[in-house]
């Protein structure tokens, strides 16, 4: 089985903190080759340190020697690191080599998620993550790490589900355990949000922005913040629960048991429910999906368009008390969602309308986006969680 050991056991014996820096720059390096300033600055490693730990990788062979290299970049190595994308009504697996660059994966996508129960699910997934590594190349004996990104609330500490589970998971499931066990790695697991963010922020073309916040509008909605390269969790993992927000104290209940959140504004099922009571004045069909809410919406259809645009101001306005508590450099908008560009005209305007003009200004360098990944930043994230949970020997099985 590959890992990180496997790699550094190349490496002549040093102290501690000279082994755990090496193990930082070549995991850094695994996750996305760059320049040492670059290495530097998402390891938070001085560019000295990294400078030795890269002569030191070097002459293992694991890395280019200065003569040969541009930027930092793994040389041929056996591993590769696999994400994992558990939606309720999509899944997504990317699989890439280490010595790859990031957007050399291997994906495969299933129209089918969780929302059937996670047994049922599970072959699926198993057969997904099998297709992506042999598409790579290599086997299932080189599978390197595993990280797992599901939309629900993850304990940072002890990476279970943060009660109350809410469905379609139940008590006992356990995606991380099932599947790392499978693949004879240990599976590292964050809520999907969290790990969009992680990728938009490492593997989009804003990488340095200092306060990054992504949030994935689709089936649910939730926010993951990055602030200084570190993802903003809170003490139980419900930071960034954006879809819970208070919007409507009179609203409907939500499956949190709060109401009148976000998410029951402008969810998937209040979206398809607000086209079904437009379409029962006529005989036009009624939206079975939010895709298909979607596709009507860039078809030119009156109400979808209406109803997504409308869902983008409610956002906006969610989004314009995050700005003003949080200041983001970036705000990044992911999910399905995300693939209609009215969702973000929507948003624009509630943030020039709500939001302090100092935070979201266009002379203030903030930015609000799209997200450059497009489906995959979940699974992206994930790839990276479990390449940086391999940071800390005693985690790896």
């Amino acid at each position: 089985m590959a890992n990180a050991d496997d790699l550094l056991g190349r490496l002549p014996a040093a102290s501690p903190t000279r082994a755990t820096n090496r193990r930082k720059v070549l995991l850094a390096v695994a996750i996305k080759s760059g320049t040492q300033a670059d290495i530097a600055h998402r390891t938070l490693l001085s560019q000295a340190t990294v400078s030795a730990a890269v002569r030191e990788l070097a002459g293992a062979g694991l890395v280019p020697t200065a003569k040969e290299r541009g930027k930092v970049c793994l040389s041929a190595v056996n591993g590769v690191g696999v994400g994992v994308h558990l939606g309720f009504n999509h899944m997504t697996v990317v699989a890439r080599r280490l010595d790859k660059e990031f957007d050399q994966v291997t994906s495969r996508v299933s129209s089918e998620g969780v929302s059937r129960g996670w047994s049922r699910a599970l072959p699926e997934v198993r057969q997904m993550i099998d297709e992506a590594i042999e598409g790579t190349g290599q086997r299932r004996s080189d599978v390197f790490s595993l990280g797992i990104a599901v939309p629900r609330m993850i304990n940072p500490r002890t990476g279970e589900f943060t009660p109350p589970i809410l469905p379609p998971w139940r008590a006992g499931d356990d995606p991380a355990g099932d599947l790392g066990t499978w693949l004879g790695v240990r599976a590292f697991i964050d809520n999907d949000a969290n790990l969009g963010a992680l990728a938009e922020q490492t593997y989009g073309t804003r990488e340095h922005a200092e306060t990054v916040v992504y949030v994935k509008a689709s089936t649910g909605v939730g926010a993951g913040i990055i602030v200084h390269n570190s993802v903003l969790r809170g003490h139980g993992g419900m930071a960034g629960e954006l879809g819970h927000l208070t919007v409507d104290p009179h609203g409907a209940v939500c499956q949190c048991g709060g109401r009148g959140c976000l998410e029951t504004v402008i969810g998937a099922d209040a979206l398809i429910a607000q086209v079904r009571a437009a379409r029962a004045r006529n005989s036009a069909p009624a939206p079975e999906t939010l895709e298909q809410v979607i596709g009507a919406a860039q078809a030119q259809d009156a109400v979808c368009m209406r109803v997504i645009h409308d869902a983008g101001r409610r956002l906006g306005q969610s989004l314009a008390q995050l700005c003003n508590l949080l200041n983001p450099d970036l705000v990044v908008i992911g999910g399905q969602l995300a693939q209609s560009p009215l969702l973000l005209e929507g948003c624009k305007e509630s943030l020039r309308r709500f939001a302090l003009p100092g935070a979201v200004a266009e002379d203030s360098k903030f930015v609000l986006d799209l997200s450059e990944l497009d489906t995959r930043a979940e699974a992206q994230g994930a790839l990276i969680l479990g390449l940086r949970g391999m940071e800390h020997p005693a985690d790896n099985t």
